[in-house]
């Protein structure tokens, strides 16, 4: 049995939870998402809980079985308190600016990167921490993906630890050249 899959999601008071067939919608305060539960699992609602189960146990099953739990959690989780990432930019001209959907990226390239925002997320820089950036949203897999895309277009490099970083990410430094050859 799925460890993950056969725990029960408790649902919390301000969210409501319907099942239509194979979808599953779930509204709260922050707004509502949808999913589409595979064929080959079951979910019910009894008594303020939700649980998943399967048919069978072979091995698509019971990998679907642990995944439509998880992605029920979140849309509850993203709901009620949402979800965030934040990026650091660390390098001697390395800024951001956001304005409205389009976040601006100078990361030392001849020219600005322009990021626009899909629909569903919020971006913004934040005023404590200067060079952050703060992506948040309801849709973990969104706020992620768009994080990661982010990040992609500089990765801190190892020898000064230059580019885009999640804040608390390690980069593991090298030493570099040492002093001219003898």
């Amino acid at each position: 049995m799925s460890r993950i899959g056969k725990k029960v999601i408790i649902i919390p008071a301000g969210v409501s939870v319907s099942i239509d067939g194979f979808v599953v919608s779930v509204k709260g305060p922050k707004g509502n998402l949808t999913f589409t539960v595979p064929s080959s699992i079951s979910v019910e609602i009894k008594d303020n809980e939700i649980t998943a189960s399967r048919v069978s146990d072979e091995r698509e099953e019971r990998s679907l079985h642990g995944l439509t739990r998880a992605m029920i959690a979140n849309m509850i989780v993203g709901v009620t308190e949402g979800f965030v990432k934040k990026l650091e930019i660390i390098g001697v001209g390395y800024k951001a600016q956001v304005s409205g959907q389009t976040l601006n990226l100078s990361l030392g390239f001849s020219h600005p990167v322009d990021m626009i925002a899909p629909a569903g997320l919020e971006i913004s820089m934040d005023k404590d921490v200067k060079n952050t950036i703060v992506i948040s949203g309801i849709d973990k897999q969104l706020v992620g993906e768009f994080a990661a895309n982010v990040r992609k277009l500089r990765k801190p490099e190892p020898y000064k630890g230059k580019g885009v970083r999640y804040v608390g990410e390690y980069v593991r430094r090298k030493a570099g050249k040492t002093a001219g050859k003898k």
